[in-house]
């Protein structure tokens, strides 16, 4: 071996070990910030963090974005909804501190973990809130385990095949055999130097609040399993809405779709008002406001939400 190639060879290492290791901190930094919240629920598959605010009334079961977690909701949004109403906040399967066996599940298999939750909680008929790509798991569950819910509310949903990748997710989707090692070495300091870039980006025209990295369980978007769960679901998304889409006409489920008018991330028009048609008695309702209501509008999503 020359001299030349075992520097590259060394310093190839040196970075590596240096990338890695960024990525580690980070990941505990994360987790400590940001622990759990709640309880666990052993499904098939998947080990699956919730917490229930309890109460009484009719059950809400609230399930997150892409790189979101419950967080998301349990911000402002459980807080606005109140005591009349009982919350079940998950962590999507592979997501926040839910845990799965291998790789990252399709969404028709999440829809299933979540299913499969709804019954090991002994729930009777929650209604189903989706937001963003929680949403196309809240569809996916609505068509082949209607029986398990009472009726979806879809907040910015994702229900259709995108054409042309968000430019905010550029970078993040690394060809599938390489997803590990990117997750582990460019994926959490990619994060670290965009990710109020991006997040601003995503919460567009509002702001992001200054305390939604703990509060709201943005920093775990630095552990390399977000990096890797969220390549995964870019990359599958359009395969599972492709099958989905044909099959909305047969959904009886109560559906109710709520979109803000300037949301930047996804198309109202497209994701909102063409989904809204093609399920028999979809309503959908514009607000003004981006793609992340749960967070900047509460009490509007919560009247919202109160009317289904």
């Amino acid at each position: 071996m020359n001299d030349r190639l075992r520097k590259t060879l060394t310093t190839t290492a040196l970075i590596g070990g240096a990338l890695v290791g960024w990525t580690a901190i980070a990941a505990a930094t994360a987790d400590a910030m940001v622990p759990p919240d709640g309880d666990f629920v052993d499904v098939p598959g998947a080990r699956l963090h919730y917490v229930d605010t309890g109460g009484t009334g009719p059950t809400l079961v609230m399930i997150h974005g892409l790189y979101g977690q419950l967080r998301n909701f349990s911000y402002a949004l459980t807080q606005a909804i109140g005591g009349d109403h009982r919350m079940i906040l998950i962590d999507r399967p592979g997501w926040g501190h839910s845990t799965v066996e291998g790789t990252p599940p399709p969404i028709e298999t999440q829809a299933r973990m979540i299913a499969d939750a709804i019954d090991a909680l002994g729930l009777d008929r929650p209604l189903l809130v989706g937001h963003s790509m929680g949403g196309a798991v809240a569809l996916a569950l609505a068509l082949n385990h209607a029986s398990k819910v009472r009726g979806l509310a879809l907040i910015a949903p994702l229900t259709r095949p995108v054409q042309a990748m968000p430019p905010v997710f550029r970078g993040k989707v690394p060809p599938a055999p390489l997803r590990g090692l990117a997750a582990w070495t460019i994926g959490t300091p990619l994060t670290t130097l965009t990710g109020m870039a991006v997040a601003n980006q995503i919460f567009a025209p509002d702001p992001v609040p200054a305390d939604f990295g703990t509060r709201g369980g943005g920093l775990l978007t630095l552990r390399p399993s977000a990096y890797e769960a969220g390549a995964f679901e870019i990359g599958d998304a359009n395969r599972a809405l492709t099958s989905m889409v044909p099959r909305y006409a047969d959904i009886t489920l109560p559906v109710a779709i709520l979109y803000g008018a300037d949301d930047h991330l996804l198309d109202p028009a497209a994701q909102g008002a063409d989904t809204a048609q093609a399920i028999p008695g979809a309503q959908l309702t514009l607000m003004p406001g981006g793609h992340m209501l749960p967070v900047t509008h509460p009490r509007e999503t919560a009247a919202w939400l109160a009317a289904r």
